[in-house]
């Protein structure tokens, strides 16, 4: 798999017709033959518990695949969730994700069920993530060794998360059972804690069908599943400040207090013949803020510490973690954003660090 810009296909699995129903794509089919009346009428009873009334749309139940086990259970993402806007842009992102940290593994993920469920793709992930090494086989084909792959790896991140995490939403049957709700529960996690220079869209939640046999009948619940909240949240700073506020309660005030930020930084960036109009894109890149630091301290910053023209992510996010630097050095508080947050243009996380200077500096001619 190091060898080659596509995963090998002998370890590929098998990809799915194109006849087969939606949960045989997500749960597979169980081979067991089953008479032809008793196929029938657990169709029947599939289509009965699926097509509820408050089922937005309703799911077409093959019949193998409503040959559970007694208490066995599937999970589909309903179709309309799966067609959200916010829900396709945070698979892609993930995926983007992924294929960037891995690039020099030469691995490419195109569809997060199918090349994730195995465990090499985690394995390779955490392993560059955490700079570790995991105990484990290479290339594992048979589904015991897959599972077992599987379960070091979850281990080994649940380490990592511990004891800031709550408790894990993804085990090693929902993973290699190719679930995807968990899969994203799991990326989401990771791509927090490593703080991966991503932008997961906020408030995404997808409605899930929970498909359960019991005493021979097929039953079934619909509940929602949040994968994101806001970032703040899921980085773990629950504390509520009145950039909050404003959002949330008086967004009429905001540009009131934009006027007042835009009025300041101005007042100190004119000195080098510079101006900002706009918030929410002239302090993305950091060179703004490396410079007003060096002004409001009264200092020159050496140009070789920073990108004067930035023109990649990384070098954006490099400056605005100087200018974090700079500003732990005069004695600010470390900022609550992320350098992050501010290069993906997210205009709270750029009024809480200006906000910031504006508190300590104001007073400044």
């Amino acid at each position: 798999m190091s060898s080659a810009p596509l995963r090998s296909p002998a370890l590929r699995p098998h990809r799915m017709k194109k006849d087969e129903s939606f949960l045989g794509k997500l749960g597979g089919t169980l081979a067991r033959k089953k008479k032809a009346k008793d196929v029938s009428d657990l169709q029947e009873e599939g289509k009965n518990a699926i097509n509820l009334p408050m089922c937005p749309a309703p799911v077409e139940v093959h019949p193998e695949d409503s040959l559970l086990e007694e208490n066995e259970e599937r999970t589909v993402i309903d179709p309309t969730s799966r067609d959200d806007p916010r829900f396709k842009e945070l698979v892609k992102v993930l995926i983007d994700w992924i294929n960037d940290v891995l690039v020099e593994e030469r691995i490419i993920v195109k569809q997060l069920e199918e090349d994730l469920y195995d465990g090499q793709v985690l394995q390779k992930l955490l392993e560059k993530l955490a700079d570790c090494k995991l105990n484990v086989a290479e290339v594992t084909q048979s589904e015991v060794g897959q599972k077992q792959k599987l379960q070091t790896v979850l281990e080994a991140v649940q380490e990592l998360l511990r004891p800031h995490s709550r408790p894990p939403q993804w085990s090693v049957d929902s993973i290699h059972g190719k679930n995807l709700v968990a899969i994203l529960h799991l990326l989401v996690a990771l791509a927090m804690h490593f703080r991966a220079p991503i932008h997961l869209p906020e408030h995404v939640s997808v409605q899930v069908v929970v498909v359960r046999k019991r005493e021979g009948l097929l039953h079934s619940s619909h509940v929602t599943e949040e994968l994101t909240t806001t970032t703040e949240m899921m980085m773990g700073r629950f504390e509520r400040d009145a950039f909050d506020t404003l959002f949330d309660h008086a967004p009429d005030k905001l540009s009131v207090v934009k006027k007042s930020l835009i009025t300041f930084v101005n007042k100190h960036l004119n000195k080098l013949n510079l101006e900002v109009t706009e918030l929410e894109t002239q302090f993305a890149d950091g060179v703004y803020l490396v410079l007003l630091m060096g002004l409001l301290e009264d200092y020159f910053v050496p140009l070789h510490n920073f990108y004067l023209t930035p023109d990649s992510f990384d070098q954006k996010v490099h400056n605005v973690s100087f200018a974090f630097e700079l500003m732990l050095d005069g004695g600010l508080k470390k900022p609550k954003a992320r350098p992050e947050d501010v290069v993906n243009l997210d205009l709270k996380s750029t009024l809480r660090v200006l906000y910031n200077l504006f508190t300590k500096y104001k007073h400044l001619e």
